[in-house]
């Protein structure tokens, strides 16, 4: 077996716990794992590391454009593994993304739609990476309490359209139990007012902040749902965090949530649209059936998010670039 030398590296982000940095440390522990010597640099750096590196992985295929020709420049044998984010095809690759695509040798999507999003002469390098949920330690059944819990979790900017789910719980009905609670750090300064108003007006509504991995872990295990509210997404990891938690999922109806939850899942619901996450909130609720149906759905969907299938997913990339690197 061949042991590569992999150099990952990931934009910065104005949080611990973005999800290109999630997914970077993830990846490099299952590389790691199957023998490969792995270095990631959590930062685009100016200068790469100067040791020899077989394969770049590229997380970001518009902020990453730079190492990657700096990387082409230094190791022309080399490779690079472009993975593909949501704002990278969504609504439509920029010219400059569109360049890292054809640059590189490899490309990952982490859910099935996003192959539509590539060009065609790019579409045979290109594989699906669905990203992974370890299960989480068997526990009993969430004890009863006197709220209908929902939750958000996601960092706040645009794409996120992060206040759909706090707009959609003011038109709940008054008899309603549902209680919002989101987490998430402010990456868009225009948000942090809107979230004080929100905790001040919204009687439903709780702001947590940026939480930590087992901290988000929790929160999920304590919900009795999630919401999805994107405008767009790459791949969302926190919708197979939920799934494997057996927490349903309520998301807009984009590429992201269907290439993850499949066409004929019951918790989509339009753009944009509060009034209509409203109704599906209520009918969660209070509409015993529906809500079983949906818990079901979601049970049905855990498979998606398997450790095992990822690691292989990761390993054929690598295979593809490099003949005889299979893993340990």
């Amino acid at each position: 077996m061949f042991s590569a030398r992999i150099l990952v590296v990931t934009p910065g982000a104005k949080v611990r716990h973005s999800g290109n940095r999630c997914t970077a440390s993830q990846w490099a522990e299952i590389l790691r794992r199957q023998g490969h010597r792995v270095v990631v640099c959590f930062d685009v750096p100016e200068t790469l590391p100067t040791a020899q590196a077989d394969v770049l992985i590229a997380m970001h295929a518009v902020k990453c454009a730079g190492a990657i020709e700096t990387y082409r420049a230094a190791f022309p044998a080399g490779k690079v593994l472009l993975a593909l984010t949501g704002t990278d095809i969504y609504p439509d690759p920029s010219p400059t993304a569109l360049a890292s695509m054809r640059e590189a040798d490899g490309l990952i999507v982490l859910q099935e739609k996003a192959l539509e999003r590539i060009p065609p002469d790019c579409l045979a390098k290109a594989s699906v990476v669905i990203q992974s949920v370890a299960p989480p330690p068997a526990a009993g059944p969430r004890p009863v309490g006197d709220h209908f819990e929902a939750c958000v979790v996601g960092h706040l900017r645009e794409v996120k359209n992060p206040l759909l789910a706090a707009r959609a719980s003011r038109l709940v009905p008054a008899a309603s139990r549902l209680r919002l609670r989101q987490a998430g750090g402010i990456l868009e300064s225009a948000y942090a007012p809107l979230v004080a108003m929100e905790q001040r007006e919204n009687r439903r509504y709780e702001w947590l902040g940026e939480l930590a991995v087992e901290e988000v872990a929790a929160l999920l295990a304590a919900s009795d749902l999630m919401v999805l509210s994107s405008h767009s997404e790459g791949g969302a990891r926190v919708v197979g965090e939920a799934i494997v938690a057996g927490i349903p999922v309520l998301s807009t109806r984009i590429d992201g949530g269907v290439g993850l939850l499949g066409e004929d899942y019951p918790g989509f619901f339009p753009v944009d649209d509060a009034e209509a996450l409203a109704a599906l909130l209520w009918r969660c609720e209070s509409d015993a059936e529906f809500f079983r149906d949906l818990q079901e759905a979601a049970a049905a969907r855990k498979a998606r998010f398997d450790p095992v299938a990822e690691a292989a997913g990761l390993a054929a990339a690598i295979r593809n670039l490099i003949p005889g690197s299979s893993p340990a």
